[in-house]
């Protein structure tokens, strides 16, 4: 009697907001990618039509071109090991959040970055 399971009891995804749309679901593996480097290129050229994957591509890619951006000028003595070094650890943990919040379904906007990302047009 104890391992029967009524009806009421069950809990369904809808029930609780957790219900993801086809185009999310689609699009989440492609949006992961997009926090891996140079592979946030593979969702903004392949996936167009797929906007959370889009979307989180963006941002991915202005991620991409801080880091780039901070490994030129970490050549610079001091200065310019220590904005490497900030870069990176912030470019780091964004990319950790923005995984983490694709898993989740979420169109996530990050801080500073999405802004930039949304003036990207594809």
């Amino acid at each position: 009697m104890a391992d029967e399971v009524r009806k009421e009891d069950v809990v369904k995804k809808e029930d609780v907001g957790l219900k993801e749309d086809k185009e999310t679901q689609e699009g989440k593996v492609w949006a992961i990618l997009a926090y891996l480097g140079i592979l946030c290129l593979l969702p903004l050229l392949l996936k167009k039509e797929n906007k959370f994957a889009l979307h989180h591509g963006k941002q991915g890619l202005i991620l991409f071109i801080a880091e780039m951006t901070a490994l030129f000028v970490n050549i610079i003595p001091v200065i310019g090991q220590i904005v490497f070094g900030v870069v990176y650890l912030a470019a780091g943990i964004f990319s950790i959040v923005g995984i983490v919040k694709v898993l989740m379904g979420e169109y996530w906007k990050a801080p500073l970055i999405s802004d930039i990302a949304d003036k990207i047009k594809i």
